[in-house]
């Protein structure tokens, strides 16, 4: 048999590299002459960069210092990974790695988080000679449309009171004051573009954008939501693009802020399928696994296992799922067979506590099943 797995991460558990390692090593104890092939997946948040790496020889990491994403505290040590080609590369920069909300803990700061970080990246790979820019915006801390990683990248935002002139940083509690914006000094995207990985739909403002939906989640007041909204809106109006359009919203609106830069939004999970060569390895493979941390109905919505099923689907392979925990509600008829750690473990404090172990298990389990 020829095992192809494919999993995400399970945020804040264990990677997407790792957890496809712990299953192939399951499915090894129970059939240890299957050809297991890994490939690791993301949808554009936390392991974008892994699952790049695992999947593309000759692909190399290139260590970046870019400032916290709350503008107080030591510098972050991040990556950005540069993958092979002639006469130059694509950059991957994942905004995860610079200013995602992992980088915060439990103490979220959302009026005071920036993507400056993330830009700041973007600009180093940009100073290496990339040919071409592959960024992943998912798990977002801040929403501040993008307004930090533009400065990072060339841009000026002036504003009034106290901070009167140039900004000398961007965030959401800087968009209060703003009075300009000059592009002029922007830098340009490089010569093969900017493709723009993200599996959010949302539009910049309003009852479905990013304030709305996913400012809670960030730490926002619900009473702050109606204020952020509508500096959004001003900020928007400083730019000749639409934010309704889809994806806008995506990352607190720095999906506004690089159709603003120019550059193009694609699904995220199909990008990073298609770009580590996952469809042909699943249309020849006989089972192929896939998960992540949370099963529920929104992981229908673009999200990377149901990618992965999708692919499987096209191709009359078997798929099964595993997660952290599977939601009673949610639809997993696509699936050949799925476990949940939880079940196994009999308790989800001990399935997050030893991830790895609990994906070896669940990974026998699933041998046993489908051989």
């Amino acid at each position: 048999m020829r095992i192809v797995v494919a999993p995400d991460s399970f945020k804040g558990s264990i990677r997407a590299a790792d957890a496809a390692v712990a299953l192939a090593e399951g499915w090894g104890e129970v059939d240890p002459d299957a050809k297991v092939e890994l490939r690791p997946m993301a949808d554009s948040g936390e392991g974008t960069l892994d699952a790049f790496a695992a999947a593309i020889p000759g692909a190399r990491r290139i260590p970046v210092t870019v400032p916290h994403p709350a503008g107080r505290g030591s510098d972050v040590t991040a990556e950005w990974l540069l993958l092979p080609g002639a006469p130059a590369g694509t950059a991957v920069v994942e905004l995860a790695a610079t200013c995602g909300i992992e980088l915060f803990g439990r103490a979220r700061d959302p009026w005071h988080a920036s993507t400056e970080g993330f830009g700041v990246a973007i600009a180093a790979a940009l100073d290496a000679g990339v040919a071409r820019l592959v960024l992943a915006i998912g798990s977002s801390a801040s929403t501040d449309g993008g307004a930090g990683m533009l400065h990072a990248l060339g841009a000026r935002f002036f504003s009034r009171g106290p901070a009167d002139g140039a900004q000398q940083r961007m965030d959401a509690a800087a968009l209060r004051d703003l009075t300009a914006v000059d592009l002029s000094g922007l830098r340009p995207l490089p010569s093969g573009g900017a493709a723009v990985l993200t599996d959010v739909t949302a539009p910049l403002c309003g009852p479905a954008g990013a304030a709305a939906v996913f400012g809670p989640q960030k730490g926002f007041d619900p009473a702050d939501v109606p204020e952020i909204d509508a500096l959004l809106a001003g900020y928007a109006t400083r730019f000749g693009v639409d934010p309704g359009i889809p994806g806008a919203g995506a990352a607190g609106g720095t999906g506004f802020g690089l159709l603003a830069w120019g550059a193009r939004l694609v699904p995220g999970a199909a990008e990073i399928a298609r770009l580590v060569g996952l469809p042909a390895a699943v249309a020849s493979a006989s089972v192929v696994v896939t998960g992540e941390g949370a099963y529920d109905g929104q992981s229908a919505t673009g999200k990377a296992p149901a990618q992965v099923a999708a692919l499987a689907a096209a191709s009359r392979t078997p798929v099964a799922l595993v997660a952290g925990r599977i939601d009673p509600e949610a639809d997993t008829s696509a699936f050949a067979a799925s476990v949940s750690l939880t079940d196994l473990a009999e308790d989800s404090d001990a399935a997050q506590a030893d991830p790895a172990r609990w994906l070896r298990v669940a990974g026998a389990v699933l041998a046993r099943r489908l051989r």
